[in-house]
């Protein structure tokens, strides 16, 4: 039985983990310690969907209690459903960086909170086989205007459907994260939750299982790492290129 931090920590700095054998770090070690002191990590949750209680909802609320269990703190924002802008490619936030010129809708105030945190997960409703419109065009504008700040954290994507659309949707959100360097965290399974009617994702006992094993995973990364941003690009700096010249 392991008492204290301490011990905890030396425990820890010696077992193997499942992949690869790999030893977890002196820095996972020393976020566990932090966690124990009360300096947790926190991992930020958007509900994509314009229903604030319905099955997108369910899905992350598995995955943010399941992260709670393994000392992980957690906000889940939803994106409300009111009108919200899409990106007019004014380039404004350049010279006003960490915020989209258009105030008047939930992208700011979603994007101020990437600083504050470890991680991202964004869960989304599954329309036509893609993802809430409403949540794409703020993403889009947040990780734009304000993308250096969540750059290089972990991140997931939950797709949440009826019966089909999920595959794809799934692989849309997760485009904007191999952009910004996130590690993209999975779980046994694609990241899918199966209901239809308001509530019904609980007895999609495979999908809760899911959400579970994403948080596990999601837990077990920011514990190895301490939190620490991917590196990047590093000291490489970017080469961007047209194809037509």
């Amino acid at each position: 039985m392991i008492k204290g931090p301490m011990e905890r920590r030396e425990f820890l700095e010696k077992t193997a983990l499942a992949a690869g054998g790999i030893l977890l770090s002196a820095a996972g070690a020393d976020a566990l310690t932090q966690q124990e002191n009360g300096k947790k990590m926190k991992v930020l949750l958007i509900n994509g969907s314009p229903r604030p209680k319905g099955n997108t909802s369910v899905a992350l609320a598995e995955v943010a209690a399941q992260l709670e269990k393994n000392g992980i703190d957690t906000e889940t924002v939803w994106i409300g459903n009111k009108p919200v802008r899409g990106c007019i490619a004014c380039g404004k936030c350049h010279s006003k960086p960490g915020a989209c010129t258009f105030h008047d809708d939930v992208c700011n105030s979603i994007s101020g909170k990437f600083a504050e945190v470890d991680a991202l997960i964004v869960g989304s409703p599954v329309y036509y086989g893609q993802p809430n419109g409403a949540l794409l065009a703020i993403l889009q504008r947040a990780f734009y205007s304000n993308g250096k700040a969540i750059a290089g954290k972990p991140a997931a994507a939950v797709a949440v459907c009826r019966r089909g659309g999920a595959t794809a949707s799934f692989e849309t959100l997760n485009m904007p994260f191999q952009m910004l360097n996130m590690p993209v965290v999975t779980s046994q399974y694609w990241n899918i939750v199966y209901g239809m009617t308001p509530g019904q994702a609980a007895l999609d006992t495979e999908g809760m299982q899911t959400m579970r094993s994403l948080a596990n995973n999601m837990a077990w990364l920011l514990q190895a790492t301490g939190g620490k941003p991917a590196p990047g690009r590093g000291d490489d700096p970017a080469a961007p290129m047209n194809f037509i010249r």
